[in-house]
């Protein structure tokens, strides 16, 4: 897993090539506290670093989920759309949110282990 200073994971996806699955963090959920809702990104678009993807509310607060990278959204968790607090009950499982296809897999090595991210938070 790789983790970007938005309190972003990647994991590449098994079996796919190129594809990563994208979620946030328990520290980043931890934060937010209880989702309400959740607006998904649509399936075959294409976005770059830093753009806004996803849109989250909580009971506290709402946010923007930005590209953690460049590529396209392939597939999207529409589980969250009709139960948005599986993203408190599992993060890092249950609770991603996209698969993207990226170009090029290397940008991965920009993001951080997750040594580096427990150190960052």
């Amino acid at each position: 897993m790789k983790f970007t200073e938005e309190h972003e994971w990647l994991r590449p996806e098994d079996g796919e090539e190129n594809v990563v699955v994208v979620g946030i963090t328990d520290h980043a959920q931890e934060q937010l506290g209880e989702l309400v809702f959740v607006e998904l990104p649509e399936e075959g678009q294409t976005v770059a670093k830093e753009d806004e993807v996803a849109v989250i509310e909580s009971v506290k607060a709402a946010s923007e989920i930005l590209a953690p990278v460049d590529g396209e959204i392939v597939e999207v968790n529409s589980a969250l759309v009709e139960n948005p607090a599986l993203v408190n009950e599992d993060p890092l499982g249950g609770g991603w949110f996209f698969k993207m296809r990226l170009e090029d897999m290397s940008v991965l090595d920009e993001l951080m282990d997750e040594a580096a991210y427990k150190k960052f938070i």
